[in-house]
């Protein structure tokens, strides 16, 4: 399975196989265990024994205690990559259009009314495809002039889910 971790403004690419691990292209052997009744982990890499303090926040967020520093990640995996990129190339332009569904799925909210002037990054549509909400939301400001779904309501890709203008 491969994932991308987030931390300290780098992306780092680790594909994990069984107890072989690849991380930014190099391979090692690795083994990651509990410590029963603690929020920590062992981790063992390529032989190398070491202990990590880890803590779940939000989706995809952790909070990793290692030598007394403490470090915020989030791990995404390649599947919730993908969608957010598509639904990132899906938001709202300014000067007048349509916000389309960038993937077939089930409007799970909407999250703006007709005639509801909007800012980049408003939180428009939620779409739940392959288990997972995706939100869309607004890349630059306007008004909402037409909103042609509802909860509930299954969506293909492409499909017109809304339209605004200035």
């Amino acid at each position: 399975m491969k994932y991308f971790v987030a931390i300290a403004g780098r992306e780092i690419e680790v594909v994990v196989d069984g107890d072989q691990v690849t991380i930014d292209g190099q391979m090692m052997r690795s083994h990651l265990g509990p410590v029963p009744g603690t929020p920590l982990r062992h981790l063992l890499l390529d032989g190398q024994s070491l202990t990590v303090s880890v803590e779940s926040g939000q989706r995809g967020h952790w909070s990793l205690g290692f030598r007394g520093d403490a470090v915020e990640v989030e791990v995404v995996d390649e599947r919730a990559r993908h969608i957010r990129g598509l639904t990132a190339a899906a938001g709202v332009r300014s000067g007048g259009g349509v916000l389309k569904a960038p993937m077939p799925g089930l409007v799970v909210r909407v999250q703006v009314e007709t005639g509801q002037r909007i800012g980049a990054g408003t939180g428009l549509v939620v779409l739940e495809a392959m288990k997972m909400e995706n939100e869309l939301r607004a890349a630059s400001a306007g008004v909402i002039r037409t909103i042609h779904v509802q909860p509930g309501q299954a969506v293909e890709k492409g499909q017109v889910l809304l339209e605004f203008g200035e």
